[in-house]
């Protein structure tokens, strides 16, 4: 099954082609890759625990942004297992979100199943927790930091699947980890999550954009489901 697995990935490309802004290449439609945002309609997208989307999420300028306070974390409608994940996001400084993966509503916040890649400005956040880490679990090591500053676009790229999930900035790989891993499991039990018996447990959910109170935007959201 292993050997298998690796054959496939090696049969597509290996990162999306962010050349034309919230589109899909030729190539990119061949290999099994999704556009979730077309940099107009916000179909793919809602509220945690809700049917519709705030008001505060505006499309404007090709990219989704989160204009203020309250707009509520958003997830894809769709839930996902085994893929490969991209996404171009921009921050403000001082700023600070956050992608989650397998997130399922079962909790009142979505960081109580799904984990979490920390994304903020570097340089003026005040979260210890650096961008493109996953939060609290994995950091590159030694610690290496390819963001672009606060008001340029980075493009967070992750790999998720059951046998190896892998996190790359801006094309440098940071971290590489098994979910539900012993090396996993104690990493959770030292961390904030040990507390919350569902965090990390789900192998299937949703993909979350936090609001966490700051401007943020987001384009060229693509995803290519792994089928065994």
């Amino acid at each position: 099954m292993k050997s298998l697995f690796i054959s496939f990935l090696i049969a597509l490309p290996a990162v999306a082609d962010h050349h034309l802004a919230n589109e899909l290449t030729a190539a990119e439609k061949k290999a099994g890759w999704a556009l979730l945002f077309d940099g107009k309609s916000t179909e793919h997208f809602r509220n945690y625990k809700k049917e519709s989307l705030s008001d505060r999420w505006v499309v404007k300028d090709g990219a989704i942004t989160l204009t203020k306070k309250g707009g509520g974390d958003l997830i894809t409608k769709k839930q996902y297992e085994a893929f490969e994940f991209t996404v171009d996001y921009n921050i403000t400084p001082g700023g600070n979100s956050g992608l989650m993966f397998h997130v399922q509503e079962t909790e009142n916040t979505p960081w109580k199943t799904g984990a979490e890649i920390q994304i903020q400005d570097n340089v003026k956040g005040h979260d210890p927790q650096k961008a493109g880490w996953l939060y609290q679990l994995y950091k590159p090591e030694p610690v290496v930091d390819a963001t672009k500053p606060a008001g340029e676009w980075n493009t967070l790229r992750v790999l998720i699947t059951p046998e190896k999930c892998v996190q790359w900035m801006n094309g440098t790989k940071y971290v590489e980890y098994v979910k539900a891993s012993k090396d996993w499991n104690e990493r959770v039990a030292k961390s904030k999550f040990s507390k919350f018996p569902n965090f990390g447990k789900p192998t299937k959910g949703h993909l979350c954009l936090q609001d966490h109170g700051n401007v943020v935007s987001f384009r060229n959201i693509k995803i290519r489901e792994i089928k065994k």
